[in-house]
């Protein structure tokens, strides 16, 4: 098992965001988070990736408790996740953007270009590079977030909310780049309310709201459960 989360807690003085969260996800597997706006989601990953640490639970990576470490730590281990809210560093181009990311595994400057390249080619985002990241539209900047965390070369990414705000044809593009990232041999957790995407590229689903798993399967599984429905989707989301 590539990540396997105990009993995962989180409390902000009398407030319980997390309470008692289980999963497991398999290597080379995409396992989508979904569930309500404050449903907990995003601090689960937060805890995953070190940036918050549990009240109570563990977190184990590889075989190996990550629980409490720090993200530098937990990212040099493999472990990478993108932000909900982009911001680039915005004076740097996209290029030295990606350099940044790559300096987390890589010390000489040359190598760190050359690696950003590659990374930049992968993800379409080769001719942007030498544009100030300010400067880009909302779905590059999107896209560069995801090209910043591939620089760490993670073996597990944590995607949060990558197609909040893309039109259509961004959404099929960051759908096929989730599949070659996989094809990379990358496993990806992805927390998103596109469900139509989620739904198609997901393996399995886990829905938490309340802070709680309700519900764990396949994505027809997820679609058909009337708590699910009643929680989340709505009667619309099954009809259509």
């Amino acid at each position: 098992m590539l990540l396997e989360v105990k009993g995962l807690t989180k409390r902000f003085a009398g407030l319980v965001a997390v309470m008692n969260i289980d999963l497991k996800v398999r290597e080379g597997e995409i396992l989508g988070l979904i569930g309500p706006n404050g449903a907990g989601k995003t601090t689960i990953f937060s805890m995953i990736s070190g940036f918050l640490k549990p009240t109570k639970g563990d977190i184990f990576f590889n075989g190996r408790k990550i629980t409490g470490l720090s993200p530098p730590k937990i990212c040099h281990l493999g472990v990478t996740r993108t932000f909900q809210l982009v911001k680039p560093l915005s004076q740097l181009t996209v290029l030295e953007n990606v350099m940044v990311g790559v300096f987390s595994k890589v010390v000489d400057a040359r190598e760190a270009r050359r690696q950003a390249m590659e990374v930049l080619e992968f993800t379409g985002q080769l001719s942007q590079k030498d544009m100030k990241a300010g400067s880009l539209p909302p779905g590059d900047r999107k896209r560069l977030e995801i090209s910043r965390a591939l620089a760490t070369q993670p073996h597990l990414l944590l995607l949060d909310e990558c197609m909040a705000g893309l039109n259509p044809h961004e959404i099929s593009d960051a759908i096929d780049l989730i599949g070659r990232i996989r094809k990379k041999g990358v496993t990806l957790i992805l927390i998103e309310h596109v469900m139509k995407a989620i739904m198609s590229v997901s393996d399995r689903i886990v829905v938490i709201n309340h802070g709680e798993k309700i519900m764990e399967g396949a994505p027809d599984q997820v679609v058909n459960d009337q708590e699910v429905i009643k929680a989340y989707l709505g009667e619309d989301y099954v009809k259509h």
